[in-house]
């Protein structure tokens, strides 16, 4: 809707401008203070120009046009808005679906090592890779989701140690020294269990058999993360294996040297980050001739860019702040452009319950399981409560808010105003088809202004995505409901003489909430 109005104030202004939406809809719906930015040039008054220009705008079918103190103010005339209702109730599903654009792009999320099950730290990556591209899909570009599986190095050696641990602890009630660095938590004792019914005891005793004893844990490891993701609705495209990519290694930096931005230095190899505004120059390759963890992730990046997105977007936690400068450096080195790289980072999340920090069980060993946030909010107030606030901001949340069927619990407000539509259609034993092409002309100032902001939904996602800020999703549905629920108390609308117009007004907007949180992997519900 949006565009439809920006490119009708194009054709009269014939140059770019700034599109507004005051506060007041009463006023206007859209607004541009081009004027302002016209004085110096035209040497006249932002306000002389506003009215000059007004007068340029005649006859249009969208809007009328108004100046007020140096502002263009464009209203939204009654037929447009019915246009535009009566497209949007008969694409349903598609409410605001975006044409097909010519842009790939490849989304890396969560990638936490398969040594346990995810945890709190993981989930709001997790929740927010996921809305991303579900947006992104959705506004019409071809993307592509990927958990990069670190399944090389001392941490998969570890969880063998760890299995075997747990094994002799847990299954032969031996008495276990534990070393400084290990797992825990209960699903090694599950893990141990599965691997005893395959490998027999003696698995547990052999250290020549503990990379395969590993790698049998990690692949039920993989199964536990997977099964988690599933239960919030999250499905990952691609699973892509550190260990397969490590055939790569010397072609890699083969072709890392041919940059001239690699050298050695007491037996080790580097790369010469600091070049693009790294803090040091890092080792690649150590002294020994083994890989560091930075190899594999130049291995990793180097295998993505081969495959030519548009754009690449990596989801890290914000301890990796410092690791953006090396993989764009390598990234660059490797010939391609590290400007298709965006990083988005995720700040930390602490949860609360009854006021107190949520407490860990002895399933997770050392952290908050995700499958336990799960277990106690359930999924929809997982996702919501996720991406609630700023992924640049901490996260702190009690849990209990979300429990309560109440205007403090926004999800549950959220869902009745989806469901109370539903029941006002029940009671005037009317559907949606019924109201399809009755006219909104007997709506007054405030149903329109409800009609508007619902039919905005398409410019918010769109403002979303490129802004990368999901939290608008949750501040978008919780105005609207809380405008739906305060218009729906102050107005009569079974057996009032205009009930259709209020009713394809009810209707659009719960086909707004619905879509939007099936953007957000939640599914509105239709009774409460």
């Amino acid at each position: 809707m949006k565009n439809i109005v920006k490119n009708e104030i194009f054709k009269v202004l014939g140059r770019e401008f700034i599109l507004e939406k005051p506060k007041d809809k009463n006023l206007a719906h859209y607004a541009t203070p081009i004027a302002f930015s016209m004085a110096k040039e035209l040497k006249k008054s932002p306000m002389l120009i506003a009215d000059e220009l007004v007068s340029k705008f005649q006859n249009s079918d969208i809007f009328d046009v108004s100046a007020v103190n140096g502002y263009i103010n464009f209203k939204l005339k009654n037929e447009f808005l019915d246009k535009i209702s009566n497209q949007t109730l008969k694409l349903d599903v598609d409410f605001a679906k975006g044409e097909k654009k010519n842009e790939s792009v490849f989304i890396e999320y969560i990638s936490a090592n398969p040594t346990g099950p995810l945890h709190i730290g993981h989930v709001r990556g997790a929740v927010f890779g996921d809305t991303l591209a579900n947006i992104g899909e959705y506004l019409g570009y071809d993307v592509t989701t990927e958990y990069y599986i670190n399944d090389a190095g001392n941490q998969i050696d570890l969880l063998g140690i760890s299995v075997s641990l747990a094994a002799k602890e847990f299954l032969f009630n031996e008495s276990v020294v534990y070393p400084e660095s290990y797992y825990r938590g209960e699903y090694l004792n599950e893990i141990s269990k599965l691997a005893l019914d395959k490998f027999g005891k003696d698995i547990f005793y052999d250290e020549n058999r503990n990379l395969e004893l590993a790698e049998f844990a990690k692949d039920e490891v993989l199964k536990i993360i997977k099964k988690d993701l599933a239960d919030v609705g999250i499905f990952i495209q691609n699973w892509a294996s550190e260990k397969s990519l490590y055939s790569n290694l010397i072609p890699t930096i083969e072709k890392l040297k041919k940059s001239g931005q690699m050298y050695e230095k007491d037996g080790a190899t580097y790369i010469a980050s600091t070049k693009l505004n790294d803090d040091n120059d890092r080792v690649v390759i150590r002294n020994d001739g083994r890989p560091t963890y930075l190899a594999g992730d130049i291995i990793y990046h180097d295998n993505k860019f081969e495959k030519s997105y548009d754009r690449y977007i990596n989801i890290w936690g914000a301890d990796h702040h410092g690791y953006i400068a090396r993989i764009k450096a390598a990234i660059n080195f490797l010939g391609y452009d590290e400007n298709k790289l965006e990083v988005i980072l995720m700040q930390m999340v602490s949860l609360l319950k009854d006021k107190k920090p949520f407490k860990m069980s002895k399933r997770a060993g050392t952290s908050v399981l995700m499958s336990e946030i799960v277990e106690d909010i359930g999924s929809d107030a997982l996702r919501f409560m996720f991406i609630s606030k700023s992924n640049t901001s901490p996260l702190e949340f009690e849990l209990n808010t979300l429990k309560q069927n109440d205007s403090s619990n926004p999800i549950f407000y959220i869902n009745y105003a989806h469901s109370r539509v539903n029941q006002i259609f029940t009671k005037a034993n009317k559907t949606v088809v019924d109201v399809l092409d009755v006219s909104l002309d007997s709506l007054d100032e405030n149903a329109k202004n409800l009609l508007f902001e619902a039919l905005t939904l398409n410019e918010v996602l769109q403002d979303v995505y490129s802004s990368r800020g999901l939290h608008k999703l949750t501040d978008f549905l919780k105005s609207l409901s809380s405008n739906f629920h305060k218009f729906y108390n102050e107005n009569r609308v079974i057996g009032a003489e205009n009930e259709d117009a209020l009713l394809k007004l009810f209707a659009i907007v719960a086909l707004c909430i619905r879509t939007t949180l099936k953007l957000m992997g939640i599914k509105a519900k239709e009774k409460m």
